[in-house]
């Protein structure tokens, strides 16, 4: 049986947090902030017309832009409303209700899909089922094209250490290429609240 992930946990105290977490960014993106430093990075990581798993990509906000930016883009997340709201959004992109600890997706032809970058953006990390982690990274190795990377970001303070993360990674068959402490790249140092990892199976 699947564990509850931390974000399930969370909606279960709180049944309306999923939309709150909607409207938050639906706030911000009419204040004018912001919203696509992550999809600018990997934009510009990416080939033309590349294919990108979004990892838990939540109502679709990183995922949608790189669509728009002419991608091929796939999105999981493992919940429903979050997943409707990309839906709503977003409806020409290919979008997938499931727990990044059993990703296991397929083309059409039955074969597992591969993807040239995987992003896993918005503490994703820090919401999984404990003990989850090392699990949804062997499984970001195991959908990567064999030149593909990874994006992984998360933030200090929230019960997954950077060096735990580094472990896991390990574990899972990936190196870790780059640290930054930005999605504007900055330089990660000992003392950064942010994590920015670029991961690789080579």
């Amino acid at each position: 049986m699947r564990n509850e992930t931390l974000w399930e946990a969370k909606k279960r105290d709180n049944p309306g947090h999923s939309a709150w977490y909607i409207q938050r960014f639906e706030q911000m993106r009419a204040d004018g902030a912001d919203l696509h430093g992550e999809a600018r990075l990997i934009d510009v990581m990416a080939s033309r017309n590349a294919r990108i798993l979004d990892a838990g990509c939540g109502p679709g906000r990183i995922g949608g832009e790189l669509a728009r930016r002419g991608h091929q883009v796939v999105g999981v997340d493992v919940d429903p409303e979050l997943i409707e709201a990309a839906k709503t959004d977003h409806p020409d992109v290919e979008w997938h209700v499931g727990d990044l600890s059993e990703l296991d997706l397929h083309d059409d032809d039955g074969g597992r899909s591969v993807f040239d970058l995987i992003v896993c953006a918005g503490n994703v990390m820090t919401f999984l089922a404990p003990g989850t982690a090392e699990d949804v990274l062997r499984n970001f190795a195991a959908h990567l094209a064999p030149e593909g990377r990874a994006v992984v970001a998360f933030g200090a303070g929230r019960g997954y250490s950077f060096d735990t993360f580094l472990t896991d990674v390990e574990a899972a068959g990936l190196t870790c290429d780059a640290r930054f402490a930005t999605w504007e790249l900055r330089p990660w140092t000992s003392s950064s609240d942010f994590l920015v990892a670029v991961l690789s199976t080579t």
